[in-house]
């Protein structure tokens, strides 16, 4: 794991990360506008199914959820970062975040669901054509 010092004041930090997003991040708004070029129509964030994912094809039984590498701990430089203040609290805070998003993904599958995770770090790479294996 790499660790990263805190450049900012504890008031910073704690602002920017106050300012975080859950839904229609960046990164989501690229998967959003990609899926929506190539002629395919979702739902979004439908809060009764685990894990609430991204975007929902009903119709076809699946879902998209797009993962900030940091956040849910990607093999990629980002999501092997770790704060350097207060480290056994962020570690926790990774474990919890990994367990929820496994028990999430088995509760999507039991209930037919077809999942595609797309991480932050991979949108660029050939996006359309994994969107469109997927979807078919």
């Amino acid at each position: 794991m790499t660790k990263m010092a805190d450049i900012l004041s504890r008031e910073q930090r704690s602002y920017c990360m106050s300012q975080n997003r859950g839904k229609s991040t960046s990164p989501e708004m690229m998967v959003r506008r990609a899926v929506h070029s190539l002629g395919y129509r979702y739902r979004l964030h439908r809060r009764d199914l685990p894990g609430c994912p991204d975007l929902l094809f009903p119709s076809r039984k699946k879902v998209i959820f797009v993962n900030g590498c940091y956040w849910h701990r990607h093999n990629c430089r980002k999501g092997r970062s770790i704060p350097e203040t207060r480290e056994n609290f962020w570690q926790n805070k990774f474990e919890r975040t990994k367990e929820r998003d496994k028990a999430n993904l088995r509760k999507l599958k039991n209930l037919g669901w077809e999942i595609l995770i797309i991480w932050e770090c991979q949108i660029e790479k050939s996006l359309a054509e994994r969107i469109t294996e997927f979807l078919g």
